[in-house]
């Protein structure tokens, strides 16, 4: 991370970074400190999504549906959608993540800074003896970031699997479902997405930290570059199995459509997990899981990779300003 060795204090109640070069020990103020993480995590979740847009979509697709998941079916629907759509249709809806992601990703990694500071887990040797915090932090960070911008999420979902004639925009969605639906429909689903964010979020950031940590130790030298995308793909696997059949009943209630009688077909996260269950059996629960562990890792890894150069290159230049 160029420049020299980096701690993290706490001054006054706000959240400084030092950084001694030189024999100077030079500091960066909580705001600047704040602002570099939201910067660094809008870009990684930017990043990550535009990787795998195509691949999610065709997720989501099955993940809504009845439809028998196979990896052909999935690349059929991709090469379909490609064909009478045109290439871009691949990235259909990938504006309204982009609307989302974007501010969920800095909220949620400058908020697992933030958490893990408050927490007292914000520096190698504190989290090692605590590893239940580090858990607990990871999973806080994505709560906070999923409840500040869940409507987006159904936005985007349900562009996903709308032809373009229903949904031409994001801002159509909002006012559509607002209108026909209510207001209360922008939040469908939302108890099932913080069940499944809590062992997402956590897992992820506990295991990313955790390897980080272990690769430190064994190799005498930081992670950095792709050995950061490797060891965020590995979390991203291990996070994304520990938290799909959440992820599989949220894009259910997600995109379930109202009936003339104003009910759902699925009314509550208990009655859709009940429902696939009863539909599909348990296999239900995984559909996708595979094109999942493709995707899943790649976004996780890239959206890691990418916060952390970010940050660093965020901070360099906070820094050379600073004591230009």
């Amino acid at each position: 991370m160029g420049g020299g060795a980096i701690a993290v204090g706490e001054a006054r109640g706000a959240f400084l970074e030092e950084r001694s070069t030189h024999g100077k020990t030079r500091q960066l103020s909580g705001a600047t400190v704040l602002v570099t993480s939201l910067a660094a995590g809008a870009a990684a979740g930017a990043v990550a999504k535009t990787v795998i847009a195509p691949l999610d979509r065709a997720k989501i697709r099955f993940q809504t549906s009845d439809i028998p998941y196979s990896t052909r079916a999935a690349l059929q629907f991709l090469a379909n959608s490609a064909k009478n759509e045109g290439l871009m249709a691949l990235w259909r809806g990938n504006s309204a993540t982009m609307a989302r992601i974007v501010p969920y990703a800095a909220i949620q990694f400058a908020a697992h800074e933030q958490w893990k500071k408050l927490f007292g887990v914000d520096n190698p040797r504190a989290a090692q003896e605590h590893p239940v915090r580090l858990l607990i932090v990871g999973s806080l960070a994505g709560v906070t970031s999923q409840s500040a911008t869940y409507p987006l999420d159904l936005a985007r979902a349900r562009m996903a699997v709308s032809p373009k004639s229903e949904y031409g925009s994001l801002r159509v969605v909002f006012i559509k479902v607002a209108r026909e639906e209510g207001i209360r429909t922008l939040y469908r689903g939302y108890p099932a997405t913080i069940m499944g964010v809590i062992p997402y979020a956590g897992v992820s950031f506990f295991t990313y930290d955790t390897l980080k940590r272990w690769y430190s130790e064994y190799s005498g030298r930081p992670a950095a570059g792709m050995t950061n995308v490797a060891l965020g793909g590995m979390a991203g696997a291990l996070a994304q199995t520990a938290s799909y059949p959440l992820d599989i009943v949220r894009r259910r209630m997600q995109t379930a459509r109202r009936r003339a009688d104003n009910s759902y077909p699925c009314p509550s996260t208990m009655q859709t997990l009940a429902h696939i269950y009863r539909v599909e059996g348990w296999r239900g629960f995984f559909k996708g899981l595979s094109m999942n562990w493709v995707k899943g890792p790649v976004a996780v890894g890239v959206s890691f990779a990418t916060y952390d150069f970010s940050r660093s290159l965020l901070r360099d230049v906070a820094y050379t300003v600073q004591g230009s």
